[in-house]
């Protein structure tokens, strides 16, 4: 053999095992689909010709925030309802939401006393001047919130935490005497921060250990349109630091204190400076909350980079998310891929504020937020009303908003809309205990996030928006699997764990 000739043929033999290791396939990949065209959390098995290719490359070795879970609220309004269907509808609704076949919501939230999402005005004490809280009672709760919190448990195989959020003190405890706006007055923040323990001792009497509260539901106010109670940052940490967080070191159970609660937009830097520069309020806080309702497009992803900067250890948790102002449409999957939803900005908001609040896509929003969200290190992300009927409700504020799933107790009716299966493809997939880690993508109108659980799993969402179907190369480990995602599209792969 020539010598020229069997050098080539070592070379060869050489450069075959790199070619074939870098076309190496991934496989078990699994890939479920939400899709305008009729997809609702599919399992996809046959994809068409791929066009129009975008490269994801999934990073493990860069890990960021470990996730806490996702989730929605506990409210009256939703409770209520509940129990007002038959037993196979109320069955099926809460294997929707909790069981193995569903979004195994793993983060949720419940209210303290009554909130606008309330049949009416409540507190667990109302008898007034009742400073040591002799007469307190969550017996309001006990004919649907608690059962359907207790039902919810019965169904998760894992279960979930539970935040639970003030909306107001009793009036009889306000500088105004009543249920809207209004300051606690300071000769009753002790008896507050016993408020809390109490109704801490009385859901865990009755077996719901509440995970984490709220300090206060939107401080900033809601300009007395509901239930409200108003703090200024520097209020909150005394309230905080000298009775609230005491009071809670004699339970025997670690309840975790979030701070702020309310929109991501300027005033959440003011108070996190606050919150977070007093050492000794700091100290109790063991996060941050945030809601959505400052734009329906800019999840603000400089304000939760600086909270997560200024505190890198503690949680940073979105606890309140819905389509507010608006009436459910019923059974009408069109409307939620549309651009027609409109806010309370498009009405209400200044001037300066409304290029936020422009007419928008019901579906898209949840899936820019979330993973938006994701990758400026939120941890937990909680929607608002599991359900609400036909009209948005029931609210006593006449506050209409949409719920993933709407019903008609009427006829004994459960509507399933689009934004139930957007929020499954994460609370599903992303299990609490997972640690987010890296994604880039090549396409700038693509959307990913992507997330290492705890039993080795990668989970990684994709939201195309654009109006073609995409092709999609995605590598891992030198490793690679090709497929398409569907115009306007939420997709969840699952990878394998092994490398």
């Amino acid at each position: 053999m020539k010598k020229n000739t069997r050098f080539a043929i070592i070379l060869l033999l050489l450069i075959l095992p790199m070619l074939s290791f870098s076309k190496q396939k991934l496989r078990k990949v699994t890939i479920f689909e939400t899709s305008e065209s009729g997809n609702r959390l599919t399992k996809i098995t046959r994809f068409s010709e791929l066009k129009d290719i975008a490269e994801i490359t999934i990073i493990p070795e860069e890990k960021y925030q470990q996730i806490t879970g996702f989730g929605g609220a506990f409210t009256e309004a939703s409770a209520s309802l509940l129990y007002q269907l038959s037993k196979e509808n109320r069955r099926k609704i809460l294997e929707a939401y909790f069981g193995q076949s569903g979004a195994r919501y793993s983060l949720t939230r419940t209210h303290i006393n009554s909130c606008d999402f309330s049949l009416g005005n409540y507190s667990y004490a109302p008898v007034e001047n009742d400073r040591l809280l002799e007469h307190f009672s969550v017996s309001e709760d006990q004919n649907d919130i608690i059962p359907m919190i207790k039902d919810a448990l019965a169904v998760s195989k894992e279960g979930f935490k539970i935040i639970a959020s003030p909306w107001t003190a009793p009036p009889w405890m306000k500088d105004n005497n009543n249920w809207r706006g209004g300051k606690l007055l300071p000769e009753f923040y002790d008896t507050w921060a016993l408020y809390f323990l109490k109704y801490l001792q009385a859901y865990r009497k009755e077996g719901i250990d509440i995970w984490g509260i709220t300090v206060e539901n939107e401080p900033l106010g809601n300009d007395s349109n509901w239930e409200s109670m108003h703090y200024s940052p520097q209020e909150m940490n005394t309230f905080v630091k000298n009775h609230l967080g005491p009071t809670l070191k004699t339970y025997k159970r670690e309840v975790k204190i979030l701070g702020y609660d309310q929109n991501r937009d300027e005033e959440l830097l003011e108070w996190v400076n606050a919150m977070y520069d007093d050492e000794a309020a700091a100290k109790y806080y063991s996060g941050t909350a945030v809601h959505w309702y400052g734009s329906t497009v800019d999840y603000f992803p400089d304000a939760l980079r600086y909270v997560h900067n200024k505190a890198q250890d503690k949680h940073l948790i979105q606890t309140e998310a819905c389509i507010d102002a608006q009436v459910p449409r019923w059974k009408d999957d069109a409307w939620y891929w549309a651009e027609q939803a409109t806010d309370w900005g498009w009405n209400w908001a200044p001037e300066h504020k409304k290029h936020l609040h422009p007419k928008y896509v019901p579906v898209f929003r949840y899936a820019r937020d979330i993973i938006g969200c994701l990758n400026n290190y939120v941890d937990g992300w909680i929607d608002w009303n599991m359900l609400l009927n036909k009209q948005g409700g029931p609210n006593w504020a006449k506050n209409w908003c949409v719920a993933p799933v709407i019903v008609d107790t009427a006829t004994n009716e459960v509507y399933f809309t689009p934004l139930y299966y957007t929020l499954a493809h994460f609370s599903r997939f992303i299990r609490p205990g997972a640690v987010r880690i890296g994604s880039t993508t090549n396409n700038s109108n693509l959307m990913v996030t992507a997330a290492h659980n705890p039993d080795g799993t990668i989970a990684v969402v994709l939201f195309n928006p654009t109006p073609e179907a995409k092709g999609i190369k995605l590598f891992l480990h030198g490793k690679e699997t090709e497929f398409t995602i569907s115009a306007k599209a939420i997709q969840t792969v699952l990878l394998p764990s092994s490398k």
